[in-house]
């Protein structure tokens, strides 16, 4: 009896330590990416806290309502833009080449209710977001006045598939971010949000060994001042299986996507054609850490089959979709006090290779986030070779600096610049589109504000100077130089409350 007398208040400390909050890791096998800025944001997001979390005292007891409220402001001034204001004419681009000083104010409220009437769960999120004293006509990514980004209800069986792994079935408004947020991200950094209507089903959760992410939606259309309404003619579809079984070094994440339009391109009810379109998109994402030598890696491959309408002679034609684009990021983290990680990306994404043919090799990026690509915005996952370089170092506490250098060149001459409208259809103006400089610093000043300032400088290469002409001026010539001061705040603090 003597050791089993031993063995109990062994087996009891191990009890207390696997049911204190934040210590039962056992059963939790996710591990984030290292790679920067490719880590999805949080369900719900980094700005909600559940209200047990928050300063109130009177609601420590309350763990089943999540609250949020976040305000954040920007300053954004623009010199040189080369994202171009539609004039309406398609032969020619309004570049804007005045400075611009824009003020940026987006404010987001959240209210979800869980565990308490499990099975039924839901949420909404309301987001009001607005722009100020800019000299261009004001778009839908920085307008989006007082909408539902999300409200929807969900069925949470906690333990339908075995210990700790549920079944969710959720309907309604939603966003979401998957895999590395290429193909699909709700664009933290701009002001307004990326979300779809209709079902996700998932099978098991994020800390579980493995987990499926299933979903079917509707794309939501940005609407400046009106409720905003889904894309009718437009679902995307597929889903993510991930696997962490070896998560202290590599996660394993294949994936589909698709994407169906059931256009009407003779209706003059809409501004521009909607062609037909069934693309279909496998991929495999790999990340993870190279044993302990302090090295991480983030890789993701993705090809893209399937048809696309076009509008010749007055009929729709179906032209082959072939594409296929890749990224590779590979990381190392120094044993240093200021945590410094040096990282080298390359990117690649098909170009359409002839406007004459019946194939389009245009890569679609789908709803991705582009800030990876271009702290000015200018690139997103198509027609694209992209090497960067960049140095992550935390110098102080709370307070983090990163900073890059950056060259894009076309994959396809044929094709174009995207971003700023600009294509020499015959492949006579080179592929060096230009390289980019850009450095960030954020400040966590207190547990209810953040700010954050950043710069970036983008030089024009021999493609977009071969623009300086009659049609779009002296213009793309010129270096493009942007610059913006943020500062948020969060009226539940970081969910850290000194008790």
């Amino acid at each position: 009896m003597k050791p089993l007398k031993k063995l109990i208040p062994a087996a009891n400390a191990l009890g207390l330590l696997l049911a204190w909050p934040g210590l039962a890791t056992a059963e939790d096998y996710y591990r984030k990416t290292r790679a920067y800025r490719l880590e999805p944001e949080s369900d719900p997001q980094r700005y909600v806290r559940k209200l047990s979390q928050t300063q109130f005292k009177q609601f420590r007891d309350i763990d089943w309502l999540d609250v949020g409220l976040d305000f954040r402001t920007r300053y954004e001034y623009r010199e040189n833009d080369y994202r171009p204001t539609p004039t309406g004419n398609n032969s020619s681009n309004d570049f804007r080449a005045d400075p611009d000083n824009l003020w940026l104010l987006r404010t987001r409220a959240y209210l979800g209710v869980h565990d308490i009437l499990d099975p039924l769960r839901f949420a909404i999120e309301f987001e009001d977001a607005r722009s100020y004293n800019g000299l261009y006509e004001r778009n839908e990514s920085d307008v989006n006045e007082f909408e539902l980004i999300q409200g929807y209800a969900e069925l949470y069986f906690k333990d339908l598939l075995g210990h700790n792994r549920p079944l969710s079935i959720r309907a309604g408004r939603q966003h979401l971010e998957l895999l590395d947020r290429r193909l699909i991200g709700n664009n933290q950094f701009r002001n307004t949000t990326n979300n779809f209507e209709g079902f996700r089903v998932r099978f098991g959760k994020q800390q579980n060994d493995w987990n499926l992410d299933t979903f079917a939606f509707q794309p939501v259309e940005r609407l400046k001042y009106d409720f905003d309404q889904a894309d009718e003619h437009t679902w995307i579809y597929g889903g993510v299986l991930s696997l962490r079984q070896w998560s202290d070094f590599i996660t394993i994440q294949p994936y589909f996507i698709g994407r169906k339009v059931n256009g009407d391109p003779f209706n003059k009810a809409n501004s521009t054609p909607v062609t037909d379109q069934d693309i279909y998109a496998p991929g495999l994402r790999v990340y993870g850490l190279i044993g302990e030598s302090g090295f991480d890696f983030d890789a993701d491959i993705n090809k893209q089959f399937g048809r696309r309408g076009a509008v010749r002679n007055g009929k729709q034609v179906m032209e082959q979709h072939d594409a296929l684009a890749y990224g590779i990021e590979l990381g190392y983290s120094a044993d240093h006090d200021w945590k410094p990680r040096f990282s080298i990306f390359y990117g690649f994404g098909t170009g359409d290779k002839s406007s004459k043919d019946a194939i389009n090799n245009r890569f679609d990026a789908f709803y991705g986030f582009n800030q990876p690509w271009s702290r000015n915005d200018y690139f997103s996952w198509d027609n694209i070779h992209a090497p960067k370089g960049r140095v992550e170092f935390t110098p102080y506490k709370d307070v983090k600096i990163d900073t890059a250098y950056s060259a894009y060149w076309l994959e396809s001459e044929t094709d174009g610049f995207r971003r700023a409208n600009l294509r020499d259809r015959d492949g006579e103006s080179g592929s060096f589109i230009g390289h980019e400089f850009d450095i960030r610093l954020q400040h966590k000043l207190n547990p209810y504000v953040d700010w954050s300032l950043s710069y970036a400088r983008f030089e024009p290469g021999g493609f977009t100077r071969s623009f300086n002409n009659a049609v779009n001026g002296p213009f793309t010539d010129r270096a493009s130089n942007f610059f913006y001061f943020e500062v948020s705040l969060n009226a539940f603090g970081d969910g850290k409350p000194k008790l």
